[in-house]
């Protein structure tokens, strides 16, 4: 485990006095497709009340990225500690143990130490639930036979061989539903039911708790009152140059079928069903507060909520769903809440989703897990400011073509297989991505720094000790 020195332990200022911390629970808020569109991070439009206020009780990390913006590699990573190169997931059709064979995953790890464990909804990629080993493993409406998970994952199987083999991965047809059910009765309202009804029938006992939400995730359903806060005729589309293209790498961008032809009116409309979506989700993380509040657990839970990857919404001229390494896609909204920590705050410093894992095993005083390759971001939620990482690296597949990028604080680089076709964007005078330096004179210093960074590796971007 990468884990910074310090004279004193940077865990003992989160306890109340008195509290051990291996009796503090963890409740882990997993929301798919969620891309930082709240209101907590700055989005005017966005109604996400109970997200802010967690936000309110936590550290809110500003850059948080995915290793790899499509779910099963992302959680893959996340839940292993390790990255894509190591994990070699890069898809969601290979199973998340191909490579790591026995590697411990984050819960079970809690479960070797002595915690109660139990998900409901998505936590691993949805055809893999089965390769993490819970006390508990439930989808929202319970959890079907290893026989049916079984063939799920066949059919799934089937229909991507296909598909083109070289084409980019995520593409659902945007579609959206609303409902006159009401939430209790929609899958992620039952998940916030029986994750509440867990933690009441556990709160004697240290818990891990994986609540896995799978909106704002498509197809975009949810009841009707959440769709009628967002008329469509109040969105506005993204402000984008015209020739935004003109000097992106086609390697770079993503397409599905059906996008091209979306009337101004219908994105809009789809904008519009990403929020509703989302502040449906928001609805079932405010019965999950308003249940840690009436069961006193504040004072021994750590509260962790993050979206597995971002999310375009027509940014780049038409770019939707995720898969690729814009900040649009690799940027995720991360917070974490914790005894004794002070909240409200922000912290500008990078961290990695493969940094998760390490740090709740170090906030709940477990004794540091083997092989890690993130760094647990405990001293980030003591001093937010404090000097850290440099960098944050995400990787993603297009075909057979893999692109490589790295986010410092003021550019992003991206190289795209062996012939090297690069990008780099100034985010000082560039923060929409929208002009390619890569290759220009007045950048050449900037790029050789980066692609120097980008070929040492994440360990190149390690805080000093």
């Amino acid at each position: 485990m990468l884990r910074l020195p310090f004279a004193a332990s940077t865990l003992t200022p989160f306890l109340s006095s008195g509290q051990n911390a291996r009796n503090t629970n963890v409740l882990f808020i997993a929301v798919d497709d969620l891309n930082t569109r709240l209101g907590c991070f700055g989005d005017p439009v966005a109604k996400t009340p109970n997200i802010d206020r967690l936000a309110a009780r936590a550290v809110r990390f500003e850059r948080a990225y995915c290793q790899y913006p499509l779910c099963n590699p992302s959680r893959t990573s996340l839940l292993s500690g390790k990255r894509p190169d190591t994990t070699r997931v890069l898809d969601n059709r290979t199973p998340p143990r191909t490579y790591l064979g026995d590697v411990v995953f984050l819960p079970e790890y809690f479960r070797k130490n002595g915690y109660f464990t139990a998900r409901v909804g998505k936590i691993a990629h949805g055809l893999f639930e089965d390769a993490v080993t819970w006390d508990i493993s439930e989808s929202s409406a319970g959890r079907p036979a290893a026989g049916a998970l079984r063939e799920v994952r066949r059919n799934a199987e089937k229909k991507q061989k296909k598909a083109a083999p070289d084409a980019p991965e995520g593409g659902v047809k945007l579609s959206w539903t609303m409902t006159d059910n009401a939430d209790a009765a929609e899958p992620d309202g039952r998940t916030a039911l029986r994750i509440i009804e867990l933690m009441e029938q556990n709160k004697g006992r240290p818990f891990f708790l994986g609540a896995g939400f799978h909106k704002p995730h498509l197809p975009w359903v949810a009841p009707k009152k959440y769709f009628d806060m967002y008329p469509a005729e109040k969105i506005k589309l993204p402000d984008t140059p015209p020739n935004d293209r003109d000097d992106i790498p086609p390697i770079a961008l993503t397409r599905t079928a059906g996008d091209d032809s979306m009337t101004e009116r219908e994105r809009r409309q789809a904008i519009a069903a990403y929020h509703a979506a989302t502040t449906f989700m928001d609805a079932q993380v405010g019965l999950l507060l308003d249940a840690l509040d009436r069961l006193k657990l504040w004072d021994n839970t750590v509260v962790v909520l993050f979206g597995d990857h971002g999310w375009h919404l027509n940014e780049h001229l038409g770019l939707w769903r995720k898969m690729t390494v814009f900040e649009e896609s690799a940027h995720a909204p991360l917070m974490v809440a914790a005894p004794g920590l002070r909240g409200g705050r922000a912290s500008p410093r990078f961290v990695e989703f493969v940094d998760i894992y390490p740090s709740l095993a170090e906030l709940c005083g477990l004794p540091d897990p083997p092989g890690m390759e993130g760094l647990s971001f405990v001293p980030l939620l003591k001093d937010p400011q404090r000097a850290w990482k440099k960098a944050a690296f995400t990787v993603v597949l297009h075909g057979k073509t893999l692109g490589r990028s790295v986010r410092t604080d003021r550019y992003r680089y991206t190289e795209w297989g062996d012939e090297k076709v690069a990008e780099l964007y100034d985010h000082e005078t560039d923060a929409y991505e929208f002009t390619n330096l890569a290759g220009q004179a007045k950048a050449a210093r900037a790029q050789s720094d980066l692609k120097k960074l980008l070929h040492h590796g994440y360990r190149a971007a390690l805080p000093s000790k």
